[in-house]
């Protein structure tokens, strides 16, 4: 059975939602020209169920990778499995393959929740609003279980890449990574990955965590007519994707780097206990150029 789509729409732009595909935004275009904003979906994602083939999702209770096949609790050890085919390790957590409820809806706003147990329990919401070009999102996240646990969040919104895009954000430090795309060591941005002026994304892979962040950027999309101004609450990280040859490119709000469940200090992490929560907000605005 096809499930519903929810669609929302201010004076500039419009938005396609996919509640039972983890909360993921479809896609995000401009009214007058059609351009896309996020990443358009690729074929036959919405039929196979596929939120890494659309334009952004939450990732809720943590981001990114996890090595060691979990990590330590007060109460113990908690175990995870691999949860997607295209990685050995766990990654983005649960919210994204779980069905999230429509609680509110009008024609320019929604608010999804989800009351998960997997891999503990947890009440997540995500409220995304559209007004005057601007894509605003709130995640929020409350801890059920009796047993306190540690806590992250992100958004994992993916961006058209064409030959002129530009990005235009700070950071002061960044993980290098290893073969298995884990964090290895901490040091200063080097100047190929230096954003603080804009500039044309780099030609060579990128997939780094980087820290000392703002919560600003700027997208700059000349080729599609129009650039993005974004910025993060709750986030002192982002994850920076550039796949080589490919038409898109993610620059990812985060509240930890990835691993951070095995890091000195946790960086990022909440320990929560049952009724406490945490948050993440992330806005885009678009302005036609």
């Amino acid at each position: 059975m096809t499930q519903p789509l929810l669609y929302l729409e201010d004076e500039l732009t419009h938005l396609t939602l996919a509640p039972h595909l983890g909360a993921s935004l479809v896609e995000w275009t401009l009214r007058s020209t059609g351009a896309p904003l996020l990443r358009p979906p690729a074929p036959h994602a919405l039929e196979n169920g596929l939120p890494g083939k659309l334009g952004c999702f939450p990732l809720i209770p943590w981001s990114n990778r996890i090595a060691q096949g979990g990590f330590d609790c007060p109460s113990g050890w908690l175990a995870l499995e691999a949860n997607s085919p295209n990685d050995p390790f766990p990654i983005h957590g649960s919210a994204w393959q779980q069905p999230w409820q429509v609680t509110e809806q009008n024609d320019q706003e929604a608010l999804l929740q989800l009351d998960s147990r997997t891999p503990f329990a947890y009440c997540a919401s995500l409220r995304i609003r559209l007004s005057g070009g601007q894509l605003q999102m709130a995640l929020h996240v409350t801890h059920m279980a009796e047993q306190a646990a540690w806590h992250g969040l992100g958004l994992h919104p993916y961006f058209p890449r064409t030959s002129g895009t530009r990005l235009q954000t700070g950071a002061s430090e960044v993980w290098m990574c290893d073969a298995s795309k884990l964090p290895t060591k901490l040091r200063g941005v080097p100047s190929e990955w230096d954003f603080q002026q804009s500039r044309l994304l780099p030609d060579t892979l990128v997939d780094n965590g980087f820290g000392g962040w703002d919560g600003q950027c700027l997208i700059q999309q000349p080729d599609l007519g129009y650039e993005l101004e974004c910025r993060a609450s709750g986030s002192e990280f982002f994850l920076l994707y550039c796949p080589v040859g490919l038409d898109f490119f993610c620059i990812e709000p985060v509240s930890h780097p990835v691993n951070a469940h095995h890091l000195p200090g946790r960086p990022g992490l909440r320990l929560l206990e049952q009724g406490q929560s945490v948050a993440l907000g992330f806005s885009m605005q678009c302005r036609t150029l």
